[in-house]
């Protein structure tokens, strides 16, 4: 709370946006939680919008584009910055908890391309002193070629590629066993997924990120909920609001980031979690979440990306023939899937005409059917 003052003040001084939004707001009165809880929110699902009116960020950065390291895009497409500072998306916290030391090789599948991910642990791995092979996506072959040969000792990507690759080895008849330790993020961890690693003998815990913000909460060896990193404040709101909820009540999570380059205040993720009560037992004192629980709007992730509303609204508008759709996201075997469930008018084939009663003649129309398309 020290702070949060200085960070306000920062973001009205430096970010166009912000500098708005806040125009009536005395940034010396933010000492407390209640302070900070009669702020205005900004919701991640507002940023397509503003970067469009304002490109390339929104106004919402504080450091100009040319004091950046690097620009990276999400679905939507949605902007995001990466400034020159060292660990710049705060990963090596969570990296460490999960027993990363100097001198671990890193196989590192997250994407280099396009998303920020790779170079998300890439910044922390350097941190920690740590070698990485920039492995990225895909080629599945080659990833587990790569193993065999470097016998790195950690991983870091999403737990169903993880999966993918191990499963892919055995098939291949190749030795992963170097593989001890994995840190995952992107998508859920399934109780039943860690066992299957564990297993293994691969230790494996979880980090919860965005493209926004970096790390906001990670696990640690007592594997009871995520400590929320030290360089953010963390509340729990009601959805589509910016009221707090009462301890353990479950609600969406709003973060203020101190981050200079992109000093995000208030900033409404569109997930959903609630604070666990208590110390962790690991000896870490900051504050607890239960972790991921669902979303508080349309948006989803599949395989680690966001997929948004607007998307599917693009594809059906292709389409004259749909009148209705769903996007379903699965994960049965332990894999994202997608299934599109639409409602279309069928073009008739033929149009049967009858005689009524009255001797006028009718044409009967054709009805809007529903049928299941993938």
């Amino acid at each position: 709370m020290e702070r949060l003052p200085r960070q306000v003040a920062h973001a009205q001084q430096y970010s166009a946006y912000y500098a708005r939004l806040l125009a009536a707001i005395d940034a010396n009165a933010l000492t407390s939680r209640a302070a900070l809880a009669r702020l205005p929110v900004t919701r991640k699902s507002d940023l397509l919008e503003l970067q469009k009116a304002a490109p390339p960020f929104g106004g919402l950065n504080a450091t100009p584009l040319a004091g950046l390291s690097r620009v990276f895009v999400s679905p939507g497409p949605i902007y995001d910055p990466e400034g020159r500072g060292e660990d710049w998306w705060r990963f090596a916290r969570a990296m460490f908890a999960t027993g990363f030391r100097a001198g671990d090789l890193v196989h590192n599948t997250f994407s280099y391309h396009f998303t920020p991910g790779g170079f998300m642990l890439e910044g922390a791995a350097r941190k920690l002193g740590c070698p990485v092979f920039p492995a990225g996506t895909g080629q599945t072959d080659m990833q587990v070629q790569a193993i065999a040969d470097l016998k790195p000792v950690a991983y870091a990507g999403t737990p169903s590629f993880l999966r993918i690759i191990l499963e892919r080895g055995d098939a291949l008849g190749a030795d992963l066993s170097s593989l001890k330790k994995a840190i995952v993020s992107g998508e859920a961890l399934p109780a039943s997924l860690r066992r299957q690693f564990n297993e293994r003998g691969i230790v494996v815990r979880q980090a919860y990120a965005s493209a926004d913000l970096g790390v906001i909460a990670y696990e640690t060896p007592s594997e009871e909920g995520l400590v929320v990193d030290e360089e953010i404040l963390l509340e729990i709101v009601r959805p589509g609001t910016g009221d707090p909820v009462a301890a353990g009540e479950v609600g969406e999570v709003l973060v203020t980031s101190f981050n200079p380059d992109y000093p995000l205040i208030r900033f409404a993720t569109g997930d959903l979690s609630a604070v666990l009560a208590g110390v962790s037992p690991c000896g870490r004192t900051n504050v607890r979440i239960k972790g991921w629980m669902g979303r508080a709007d349309q948006t989803t992730k599949v395989k680690g990306m966001f997929v948004h509303p607007e998307q599917i609204a693009a594809l059906v508008a292709r389409h004259s023939g749909i009148i209705k759709a769903r996007l379903v996201v699965d994960n049965t075997s332990g894999q994202d899937g997608m299934t599109l469930h639409c409602e279309v008018q069928l073009t008739p084939r033929f149009s049967a005409r009858r005689l009524p009663n009255d001797g006028k003649v009718m044409d009967r129309k054709p009805e809007a059917q529903r049928c299941n398309g993938e």
